[in-house]
């Protein structure tokens, strides 16, 4: 019999127990029903109050916006002069460095193309022009003595012996 008292005492306890869970779960269910009802009644009314005060809203940003970008425009404006001669007065001076970049890379480029040149044995310009200026002198000079036998003369003599000029050669490395 003691054993069937324990054994009542125990199940009473455990009623009880469920009991206030159980309530405790209905409120808890009801607290979040009214809850998860007052956020549906607050998106509702929201959504009354913007269909009601959007547009006036809508046109009052739509003012501000335009107040913004105007004064946004006149700072930009100021700015924008003083931007473009900074720009105009870089671009300026990397023309100039490319310019004499560029000329000094022209002067070494003919620099070494005349030694290279010159190492072969092809006559320069100098040489050439005072090769011009002997055979001018020299025709002149055969035609004040009467110069046409003088000239058939050396173009025989240029036919028999070609000149030869001596090139400089360097030994093979």
């Amino acid at each position: 019999m003691a054993k069937f008292k324990k054994t009542a005492k125990k199940t009473a306890r455990a009623t009880k127990a469920t009991k206030a869970t159980s309530k405790q779960a209905e409120q808890l269910s009801k607290t979040l029903s009214e809850s998860a009802q007052q956020v549906w009644l607050a998106g509702v009314g929201a959504f009354s109050r913007a269909q009601t005060e959007g547009t006036k809203l809508f046109e009052a940003l739509i003012k501000e916006g335009l107040k913004l970008e105007n004064n946004a425009l006149k700072f930009a404006g100021g700015q924008a002069d003083a931007v473009r001669g900074a720009v105009e007065s870089k671009v300026g001076q990397a023309r100039e460095r490319a310019t004499d970049t560029w000329d000094r890379l022209e002067k070494v480029f003919e620099d070494r193309v005349q030694r290279a040149l010159t190492k072969l044995g092809v006559p320069g310009r100098d040489d050439l022009a005072e090769l011009t200026r002997k055979v001018d002198i020299l025709t002149a000079e055969l035609r004040k003595q009467g110069g046409k036998p003088a000239a058939k003369k050396a173009a025989k003599v240029a036919k028999k012996k070609p000149a030869v000029r001596k090139t400089r050669t360097t030994p093979a490395a």
